[in-house]
């Protein structure tokens, strides 16, 4: 009984949760349609640019591989051991930070310092900051006995560090990328049981801070401007919004067809930040709320890893990975259904971009890690309850009948003969 026991716990251990598998098959199949939506977007554009049609395709399959890599190495590797991991990670960031800004570190492209080259390979440093004050923050607030409960609270360090991140961050400038950060965090804080009193102090300094960094950027002032009426201007700033605007209308309920789009050669980071008008002309409607459902559905099982994990650390590494890529995606797609201002946010897994596919990829397996490790503790629980209640149900059952003893007038062929003399038989 006792060996049949451990094999039948050991198999519990090696059963994942069902978040486990259909997290992966979500993740997975965003993965592969973004491939299928770059090729799309990009290969026409290359054509006519004459250069090689797979050039992008075959360069972003690259870092979906090392992505997929990096996601199964975080799946198998305990994610405990990524708190020791959070201010040498974090200090390393700061530096890669600073060197983007140095001119001959950081490749300037389109007025912005976001990028260190080294060879063939372009590596971005904001979107490693993302894992790197996630990492962080999910370390600090697990040590603490309860969440912040003020501003100063919050700031010391969490806020703090946050703060100094998105700073390097909006200096590229990539306000998008700090927008990202503050969502996570946000989203980190409301599951670690921050009093919502709180969120609204930091929703009104966010609010303060971004209405100061549009009023001093005329650039960024164009956007908001652009977005309130973007056919004011439809051939110079408001040309991006009213282009996916007409793809999606080309679209329709079900598109064009795949690769018959024609609004992405006209339409700038088609394959990047706008992929979701490509995905609305040639898909249709149909593309379009498929693509939001699937993201839905990505938050729906990243928050219940997170609710179900009892480790708080890897509670909010869960709920922190999950509210960054439900938060960009839902950033990203309100942009392009003209909900939302433009930010310059790329659609995580789908569009464009090596850096921030890896850091993904190797995100959603620390969350598969926390699944699959929630999973094994709860499998371990269940038989030391089952033999610490088994004693005291043992001890109160009755006791069993003990059997009739035998009459030993029978087995000695006589009867026994009472009176004062006791003991004594009579001959048979």
């Amino acid at each position: 009984m006792a060996n049949g026991e451990k094999r039948s716990t050991r198999r519990r251990e090696q059963v994942a949760p069902v978040e486990y598998h259909l997290l992966l098959l979500v993740t997975l199949g965003l993965v592969a349609f973004g491939l299928v939506m770059v090729y799309s977007a990009s290969s026409g554009v290359a054509v006519l640019s004459n250069r090689d049609p797979l050039s992008v395709l075959a360069k972003q399959a690259v870092y979906a591989a090392i992505g997929v890599v990096a996601m199964l190495i975080c799946a198998r590797v305990p994610y405990r051991q990524l708190r020791y991991a959070g201010p040498p990670v974090m200090f390393g960031v700061i530096v890669l930070l600073v060197l983007v800004l140095v001119p001959g570190i950081g490749a300037e492209i389109n007025n912005a310092r976001r990028w260190i080259l080294i060879g063939p390979i372009s590596i971005q440093p904001s979107e490693f900051a993302k894992a790197a004050v996630l990492i962080f923050s999910a370390a600090v607030l697990s040590g603490r006995k309860r969440p912040p409960r003020s501003l100063k609270q919050l700031f010391n360090p969490v806020g703090a560090v946050a703060l100094l991140i998105c700073a390097l961050v909006v200096i590229e400038p990539d306000l998008g990328t700090a927008i990202a950060i503050a969502v996570m965090v946000c989203g980190l804080l409301l599951v670690a049981g921050t009093p919502l009193r709180l969120f609204v102090s930091i929703a009104a300094m966010f609010a303060l801070a971004a209405g100061a960094m549009i009023m001093f950027e005329p650039y960024r002032l164009q956007r908001m401007t652009t977005f309130l009426d973007p056919r004011a201007d439809a051939s110079g700033a408001g040309w991006q919004i009213v282009q996916a605007t007409l793809g999606l209308g080309n679209g329709g309920l079900t598109g064009v067809g795949l690769g018959n789009g024609t609004v992405k050669s006209f339409t700038p980071e088609a394959s990047t930040d706008m992929i979701a008008s490509v995905i609305g002309e040639e898909l249709g409607l149909l593309g379009i709320v498929a693509t939001v459902a699937a993201f839905a559905a990505f938050a729906v099982l990243g928050y219940r890893i997170a609710i179900r994990c009892r480790d708080p650390f890897g509670r909010y590494l869960a709920a922190g990975a999950t509210s960054l890529i439900a938060g960009q995606a839902f950033v990203n797609l309100g942009a392009v259904l003209s909900m939302l201002p433009l930010t310059g946010v790329p659609l995580p897994l789908i569009s464009v971009g090596g850096s921030s596919l890896v850091v993904m990829l190797a995100l959603v397996g620390v969350m598969l890690n926390v699944a699959n490790s929630e999973s094994g503790a709860a499998a371990k629980a269940k038989p030391r309850r089952k033999s610490a209640d088994a004693k005291p149900k043992q001890q109160q059952q009755p006791a069993a009948a003990k059997p009739p003893r035998p009459d030993r007038r029978r087995r000695h062929g006589g009867a026994r003969r009472t009176g004062t003399g006791g003991g004594k038989r009579a001959a048979g």
